[in-house]
């Protein structure tokens, strides 16, 4: 993920009318998925955190968890980025993050709290760069899933020249040094930040991560599964686009 010099970078977004030709697309068929595991491995090697594999494809088992939702994020009907969020309950906690800072959230979520695990951005390097808005608008996901699944905590496994942008943007603090993780290069640091103590600073600071409970229900209310009862407190009557 590329870090923006200014906050007010995140706000371009609106200013261009980038936000209304952008659409967020939930990715459940095989084929859906496929063109997600070829463009994250085209972007990790061409940044270096992975390594040549025939399969030209990085997926890994946590694709297809009860509790992972795979986006692929779309400007003018073309896939630029992605992003994986899996939602973490004491009922439920498979991830890469939960697996590899197992010490760490375990007894976090034995206690009863909700974490947003964000994992798997990628984005095209060519609309990288056509568009410097993307990093906000892929990671925007993690934020309304925070709100719509009335999360405690939002997570980042990030590694060292991105933590910046988590720190402005989510408020994040890094909770546990890097570790390994599975297929990446580079070793990654958790970060984490209290979204109910934040959420008012940076909805403020960054008014794109607003969001409509409409929105947030077209993107994340799915029937088979059954642990979201459990998590969500309550649903606002209220597009996938982004809301203003």
């Amino acid at each position: 993920m590329k870090a923006v010099a200014e906050p007010r970078a995140s706000l371009f977004a609106r200013e261009s009318g980038l936000c209304d030709r952008v659409d967020y697309r939930l990715m459940e068929t095989p084929e859906e998925k496929d063109c997600i595991y070829l463009m994250r491995y085209k972007a990790y090697l061409h940044g270096g955190v992975t390594a040549p594999s025939e399969s030209q494809r990085v997926s890994d088992r946590y694709d297809d968890a009860p509790n992972a939702w795979v986006f692929g994020i779309y400007v003018d009907g073309e896939l630029c980025s992605s992003l994986r969020l899996n939602v973490l309950t004491s009922e439920c906690r498979i991830s890469g993050t939960a697996d590899l800072f197992a010490d760490v959230l375990h007894p976090r979520l034995d206690q009863g709290e909700v974490f947003i695990d964000p994992l798997r951005f990628a984005a095209d390097p060519e609309k990288a760069r056509q568009f410097p808005e993307l990093p906000y608008l892929t990671v925007r996901l993690a934020y309304m899933a925070c709100e719509h699944f009335n999360a405690d905590t939002g997570l980042a496994l990030v590694r060292a020249e991105h933590q910046a942008f988590y720190r402005r943007v989510f408020m994040h603090e890094v909770i546990a040094e890097p570790r390994s993780f599975p297929g990446f290069l580079p070793k990654v640091a958790l970060m984490a930040s209290d979204f109910r103590a934040r959420r008012e600073q940076v909805l403020a600071r960054f008014p794109i991560m607003h969001s409509s409970a409409f929105e947030r229900r077209m993107l994340f209310q799915r029937d088979r599964h059954s642990f979201q009862d459990a998590v969500i407190s309550t649903f606002e009557p209220a597009s996938i686009a982004p809301s203003s």
